[in-house]
């Protein structure tokens, strides 16, 4: 169901972005720290925007041990690019300090949160 497309080390290899597709939607597993130096990891591993297709994307916190306000900005950009794409964002398996930011800054009233990638994939 998941094959690897794409690894990305970041940060001086403090983050790492796996870039899988399940079931026609992107999967992005992180690794590690998202931060100002690694933001810029998770922006490219989003698919290009295509409206045509209607983007849907999957990013994996499970593994993600610190984000600061770079990471909020990439989720809400990656948020903002897949609704114009007629598509959407959610986000799966974030925990303690993550999780916490996360609902600080109200991310999780405008992006769907769900507890693990097989609960976001659903329908």
């Amino acid at each position: 169901m998941r094959v690897a497309d794409k690894q990305e080390p970041a940060g001086h290899g403090r983050l790492t972005v796996v870039r899988t597709d399940a079931e026609g939607i992107t999967v992005l597993s992180l690794d590690g720290e998202v931060d100002h130096q690694s933001a810029g990891a998770l922006t490219r591993a989003m698919p290009p925007a295509d409206a045509t297709t209607g983007q849907r994307v999957v990013v994996d916190l499970s593994q993600v041990t610190f984000m600061d306000s770079s990471g909020i900005n990439a989720l809400i950009a990656a948020h903002q690019a897949t609704q114009a794409a007629r598509g959407w964002l959610r986000l799966a398996g974030a925990r303690g300090a993550v999780l916490r930011t996360i609902q600080l800054v109200g991310l999780d009233t405008i992006v769907t949160c769900r507890p693990t990638v097989r609960d976001a994939l659903a329908p």
